[in-house]
């Protein structure tokens, strides 16, 4: 890949040569192939020598002055480390400059980016630097593990050193800063005024704007001071001033007054310098301009008048363009790349106001210069910045509400592209991860918290001169999708032309329109009516969503054997390859087009319907779901001719001035390239082209949601899971409830023994006694014997009755009414939230009758009856006081009206509050009243929230080009800020997880696990346990599952300064008080994008423990990786792999693909498709090499494995209801794989309320069934969504197939009652025909196929009658083509 870099981009130096060359588009470097050339992602990955991200060496820094004349001069040594490598080129001209001078002395300098200490050898020579170095200078190290190098090789040599200057860094490494008698050493401690400046609590535009005018102006006041102290003081606030200032003549004055000032071999010398040339703290810069500017009507002026202008550029319509740039990178000459932009910008037409800041504060500038002072309007219509950074505090502190407030002023669309900082070019283009961890944690996960989207790299960095220059094909496109989303606010909503993408997975017509809890069909008819009505053409639009379904679905003049979805373009292989400049590429993988997906054999087929200015397309699928071969191969395929057309139609033909994917999720984010930091040979870049891209996101799912944001640069818009209910009980379930309930009454008198024998049949009819042990009926039971049976049978009840399930389907722009809030609102007051005063409803209901809600909990889970009994009765009393507090807010259509006034008044105590009227009924009428109101305070802001409607407004924003405010995804009951929707859904800072709250949780999970274990495995602890993490748990629970697998190796997370978690220690064997448990870790890919620096952190971790001396009884992390070592012939180190995850820009490992398709032949298929795919390592010791594959490793580490273990951590996700679960389970793989072939315990973590439990996957397995798929309050639910509510349920059944494939844990009867619920009752059986044929023939085809794979044993009868309905279904789907 290196013969793809030409050589670096310079600017021309004169004022003249940048006119001349303004009218050419050569201005601009190509660093990429032309896309037609391109060889479609194969990209090497760049191990280089040492496998970290960057190969670069400070010897490209070093600078060696000429041998010194026979007199001799002194040489003064400087080292210096930086974030980003934009001084090397101003202090290397500085250095040859005094040089040159061959006055008082001779300059010897070597610099280091701060990520090159990785490398052990040039930490080394670092080291050697700094032992004969006179001056150190550190500017911008935020980096923890490497702040910590710094200060371990500095502070040796500090009281050594003449000079030691720190600029903005962690404190540890500020500390450092020596300058005569002044010193930084009580940073933090002291009191004195001056230290206070550094106190990190001061953050925000105020703080940053004073500090730069004290930097101005304290020189000046302490000048006049006599003491040493202050004139140290001044040097070193004098030193700041220059560096800031950073260009040549700054760089080389600053060196002369410290070497003048503290080099001993030159006090006696008068070295003179000049003041620091000042630049603007912050203003405007052009680089045609004449000057900064500090006006903005004095630059718009200016730019009025410029004679180089265009035509374009003289037309009052032209888009804005605000660009946020670095001074730093302006006054230091490294301004190549944000020329390049400019330049670009202007080629195309748009105007630009490019504003830059001093400091690391952008939203003071960002307001001062691109909104109108006098009407307030912004003078923009979208700002890009080219920093990377977050828009207020850079790589240290954010300020994220300064930043979104700033931003909702203007209220145009927020990009924010990168430029490379920790690698070079050629490394970003060979590497697979793409961008540095560290660099998607600062310049990526930040910016995105403030509403940043688009993360397109824009410019690279020379290794050897360091200097930044742009990648013009990457500057083309972030040029042109700046300017469709500025269009976007410039056009009017009757001229917009929007393309709607729905999803159809697996690929079948009954699954068109699939997403995850969304009525995709009556969703789009609800946004395409508001949007009639605020203006759009959406022309022959049907009266109801039905219409829609039949006008988008089916084909009205298709033949039997016809595609059955309405055909709305073909178009021919030669306008194909036309339009689509990588089509060539597609062939090694697809053959020559068209190709036999969306085709007609001669044609490539677009599906879908336009109406007026809107279409409704169907975005093709994968491509090699039924292909048994191609899902064993290791990495995806590319993407198909009929998926690439899809894009080019949308795009180039109909001309789509927006697409809007609708509903989570699609396929295109997960095409292959690399994971962050796209070049355009990466397939989610080429195939979104230059369409602003909104996506309909749903609000639990923010870990898939950023890979959208990431890879396919979508605006993503959140959208409400249907509002919860508790699953109730029904028939046996129901009837044993009844039972229990008379026995309480009864069971003192003589027919208490009677009544506990009836309670054993139904519970064994009800099949409750895989769950329950149950004595054999007629057995002779004491009365406390009894007690324990029934308490046992009313736990697991209790516990189906409680469960938590989304009934139905959302509609967009349809909230839940406010009784529909009310389960939502029970379990959102079961947790405690101490950090905002506030105690869960079960724990003060408890205290009130002297118990603690815990030990409740403990007595409840052991059957204990009245700890049982309790239990209910604070369920029921929470559930009705919260419903009576709603009922008071609600009008008598059930909806919320003025939530704020009526709290007010029933907080006012105008009302009685009606949760104490409530509770005075109850045996909690003494329960703690201020602690109830502070909770029912903030339930009333959770109800506001809850019932709020922002999806469609925020999708009119979107549309409109302005600002769509960002917002956490996640749990609502966990995290009530994810409300309302309708956010641009972000995830969170990766540096902050684990939090100590999740440590705390884990250890109490992981201790349940092992007890557990230990309970079924003769009292041994597991010694391995095989695990799954996964994107959005870590996300909703700040890291517990990761947290977990910390815990059973027995290391603990330590944060640092700025609470960010880069390093873990061990925990001694005394405290752990058990063996340390080996682990096998198996990343989702989503998680691996997002989560890559606490996979670096979980292999350092394992490693760490790997090389612990201990006795292997104690550390089987050491035994395992000793045994294996050996073995294998390496290292223990290297044997002690243990995280796992896809290639990368592969996801899944497939077998839900085969499973959902029906395109496997036996269970080995499945696990060499698992094995394939997921045994793709992370190496902390090689970092920048990627995911590189370990098969063998894998293999021998899962072969240790006592138990696997998955977590259920949000109530609206269980195991059956996505495929992901059972994807990634490796159960019976593992009994494959074992010597002894004993099959792994398997376990699930249940922490969806505040009681977490750890079951077994059978136990889980059976209460899914029990709470979704068999109780009539979910189906009904779902039937009520029509066609579909029926894919719904199809899905369920397929995904049980799944796991009976994975793990072998679904019990026979599961099938059993499914065949007598949905097929043996005829009446349903014609409802789900009747809504969804397509859907219901794939339910008949799973319940054949459970049987043909030996997973239901059921009567002949049964299956022939599957066979016949399969039969019937087929004649009546041709009936519906014809």
């Amino acid at each position: 890949m290196a013969s793809l870099v030409s050589s670096p981009f310079t600017l021309p130096c004169s004022k003249a040569e940048q006119l001349s060359s303004l009218s050419h588009k050569k201005l601009l470097c190509s660093f990429l192939p032309s896309r037609r050339a391109a060889s479609r992602f194969r990209c090497a990955v760049a191990t280089g020598g040492n496998g970290l991200f960057t190969q670069t060496k400070p010897e490209v820094r070093r600078i060696i002055p000429d041998a010194e004349p026979a007199s001799g001069l002194p040489r003064v040594k400087v080292v210096y480390v930086v974030l980003e490598a934009q001084y090397q080129s101003s202090l290397s001209a500085a250095v040859r400059a005094l040089n040159a001078d061959r006055q008082h002395a001779s300059f010897e300098v070597v610099g280091y980016l701060v990520e090159e200490l990785r490398d052990d050898s040039t930490y080394q020579t670092f080291c050697e630097d700094v032992a004969d170095t006179n001056v150190f200078i550190g500017s911008l190290i935020f980096v923890e593990e490497l702040a910590v190098k710094v200060k371990e090789a500095v502070e040796k040599e500090r009281d050594r050193m003449d000079a030691v200057l720190v600029f903005p860094s962690m404190p540890e490494v500020m500390r450092l800063n020596k300058l005569g008698s002044f010193s930084m050493s009580q940073l933090g401690q002291s009191k004195s005024s001056f230290f206070q400046l550094f106190k990190r609590k001061k953050t925000g535009a105020g703080f940053a704007e004073s500090m730069l005018k004290l930097v101005r102006t304290l020189p000046k006041v302490l000048k006049y001071l006599p003491s040493d102290k202050a004139q140290d003081a001044r040097l070193y606030i004098l030193s700041l001033q220059f560096w800031l200032g950073g260009s040549p003549e700054n760089l080389k004055n600053f060196l002369k007054m410290i070497a003048g000032n503290y080099v001993p071999a030159l006090r006696g010398a008068k070295i003179d310098y000049d003041d620091p040339v000042l630049f603007l703290d912050n203003g405007i810069w052009h680089p045609m301009a004449p000057a900064m500017y500090d006006d903005v009507k004095e630059y718009l002026n200016w730019y009025g008048t410029r004679r180089d202008a265009n035509a374009k550029l003289k037309d009052p319509n032209s888009p804005v363009i605000g660009l946020v740039l670095q001074r730093s990178h302006i006054v230091t000459g490294d301004d190549a790349h944000y020329v390049a932009v400019i330049m670009e910008l202007e080629a195309r037409g748009a105007k630009v106001i490019p504003i830059f800041a001093g400091g690391l504060d952008f939203s003071g500038p960002a307001e001062r210069h691109l909104v109108n002072p006098v009407n307030g309007r912004p003078f923009v219509h979208a700002v890009v910045s080219l920093t990377g950074f977050a828009l207020v505090g850079g790589p240290a502190r954010q300020d994220h509400p300064r930043a979104i407030e700033a931003l909702r002023k203007l209220d145009v669309p927020y990009i924010v592209a990168l430029p490379l900082v920790f690698q070079t070019t050629e490394e970003w283009l060979n590497s697979t991860l793409g961008l540095h961890p560290i660099q998607v944690a600062l310049q990526v996960a930040l910016p995105e918290l403030d509403g940043g989207m688009e993360p397109i790299v824009f410019s690279g960095r020379d290794g050897k001169t360091g200097k930044s220059h742009a990648l013009h094909k990457r500057v083309e496109q972030l040029c042109t999708r700046a300017i469709r989303w500025a269009e976007l606010k410039r056009k009017s909503k009757g001229e917009k032309k929007i393309a709607i993408t729905v999803f159809s997975f697996p690929p079948d017509k009954g699954n068109v329109g699939t997403a995850a809890y969304l009525n995709v069909f009556s969703s789009i008819f609800s946004v395409l009516r508001e949007l009639e009505h605020s203006g759009y053409n959406v022309a022959g639009l049907p009266e109801t969503a039905d219409g829609l379904i039949e006008d988008a679905i089916h084909d009205k003049e298709a033949k039997f054997s016809s595609p059955s979805l309405n055909v709305a373009y073909r178009m021919s292989v030669r306008e194909y390859q036309s339009l689509t400049t990588y089509a060539a590429a597609l062939e090694e993988n697809w053959g020559k087009p068209p190709g036999n997906l969306n085709s007609d054999g001669e044609n490539l087929l677009v599906y879908g319907k336009q109406y007026g200015n809107v279409f409704i397309g169907v975005q093709p699928t994968f491509g090699y779901e039924g292909d048994p071969m191609r899902l064993l191969f290791s990495k995806s395929a590319s993407p198909h001719h009929g998926f690439a057309a899809y894009y080019s139609f949308v795009e180039k033909i109909f001309g789509a001035d927006a697409v809007l994917h609708f509903g989570t999720h699609g396929s295109l984010e997960f095409m292959p390239g690399k994971q962050v930091g796209m070049s355009d040979v990466c397939y989610p870049d080429s195939l979104i082209g230059n369409i602003p891209n909104i996506y309909y996101y749903a609000a639990n799912n923010p870990s898939e949601a950023t890979i959208a944001k990431r890879r396919s640069y979508a605006n993503t818009i959140s959208y409400l899971t249907p509002p919860a209910e508790n699953a109730g009980l029904y028939k046996g379930l129901k009837q044993l409830s009844e039972l229990i309930s008379s026995y309480q009454s009864l069971k003192d008198s003589g027919r208490g023994p009677q009544i506990v024998s009836s309670i054993i049949s139904t519970a064994k009819q009800c099949n409750l006694d895989k769950d329950v042990s149950l004595p054999v009926e007629g057995e002779q039971l004491s009365v406390k014997e009894r007690d324990l049976v029934v308490g046992k049978v009313y736990s697991k009840i209790m516990e189906i009755e409680s469960r938590l399930l989304p009934c139905g389907l959302h509609v967009i722009g349809e909230p839940p009414s406010a009784m529909e809030a009310v389960a939502t609102l029970v379990n959102i007051a079961a947790l405690d939230r101490l950090e905002d005063g506030i105690y869960s409803m079960p724990g003060i209901l408890a205290q009130t009758v002297g118990r603690q809600i815990e030990d409740v909990y403990w007595g409840s889970d052991k059957g204990i009856l009245e700890d049982v009994e309790l239990l209910r009765q604070i369920t029921e009393a929470s559930r009705g006081a919260i419903t009576a507090f709603v009922e008071k807010t609600t009008n008598k259509k059930g909806q919320v009206v003025d939530v704020a006034e009526k709290l007010s008044s029933i907080l006012g105590f105008s009302l009685a509050e009606p949760w104490v009227l409530y509770l005075s009924k109850t045996k909690f009428s003494r329960a703690d009243r201020d602690k109830l109101r502070a909770l029912f305070q903030f339930l009333g802001e959770c109800l506001k929230l809850v019932v709020a409607d922002n999806e469609l407004a925020s999708l009119k924003q979107a549309l409109q080009g302005s600002y769509v405010e960002p917002g956490p995804g996640g749990d609502p009951i966990r995290n009530p800020k994810v409300l309302p929707t309708g956010k641009n859904i972000h995830a969170l800072d990766p540096q902050a997880i684990p939090t100590a709250a999740a440590m705390q949780s884990a250890k109490v999970v992981v201790d349940r696990l092992l007890a557990r274990q230990k309970a079924d495995n003769d009292g041994k602890y597991p010694e391995t346990v095989a695990l799954v993490l996964w994107g959005t748990d870590n996300i909703k629970t700040y890291g517990e599952s990761l947290a977990q697998v910390l815990w059973m190796i027995g290391v603990r997370p330590v944060a640092d300064t700025f609470g960010r978690v880069n390093r873990v220690e061990p925990v001694s064997l005394e405290e752990l008080s058990r063996p340390r448990i080996d682990v096998v870790v198996n990343c989702s890919g989503v998680f691996r994008d997002l989560f890559i620096n606490q996979m670096n952190l979980l292999d350092r971790a394992v490693k760490m423990v790997a090389e612990l001396e201990e006795p292997a009884e104690q550390n089987y992390v050491r035994k395992h990786a000793v045994e294996q070592a050996a073995e294998l012939g390496v290292r223990v180190r290297e044997a002690a792999t243990r995280v796992f995850s896809n290639a990368s820009g592969s996801y899944s490992s497939n077998v839900n693909l085969a499973v959902e398709n029906s395109s496997w032949n036996d269970e080995r298929q499945l696990q060499d498709m698992y094995l394939s795919r997921k045994s793709f390592a992370f190496d902390s010791d090689s970092p920048g090499a990627g995911m590189t594959e370990r098969r063998k490793i894998f293999e021998m580490a899962l072969s240790t494995a006592d138990a696997t273990f998955q977590n259920l951590d949000s109530s609206e996700i269980s195991l059956t209801d996505v495929s992901h679960y059972f994807d990634s389970d490796p159960t019976n793989m593992v009994q494959s794989l074992r010597r002894d072939g004993k099959r792994p315990g398997a376990y699930i973590a249940d922490t969806t309320t505040a009681n977490a439990q750890v079951r077994t996957l059978a136990e889980t397995v059976r209460l899914d069934a029990r709470t979704k798929l068999l109780n009539p309050k979910w189906y009904e639910g779902m039937l009520a969504s029509g066609y579909e509510g029926v894919r719904e349920i199809e899905k369920r059944l397929t995904n049980t197939v799944g796991w009976s494939a994975t793990s072998g844990q679904v019990d026979n009867w599961v099938y059993e009652e499914s065949n007598t619920t949905f097929i043996k009752d005829e009446e349903m059986l014609k409802r789900l025909m009747q809504r969804n044929p397509n859907s219901f023939r794939k339910m008949v085809q799973t319940f054949l196929e459970a049987s043909g794979r030996g997973y239901w044993e059921t009567s002949e009868e049964n299956l022939e009658r599957l066979r016949q309905l399969y039969s019937e279904v087929e004649d009546r789907i041709e009936g519906i083509d014809r």
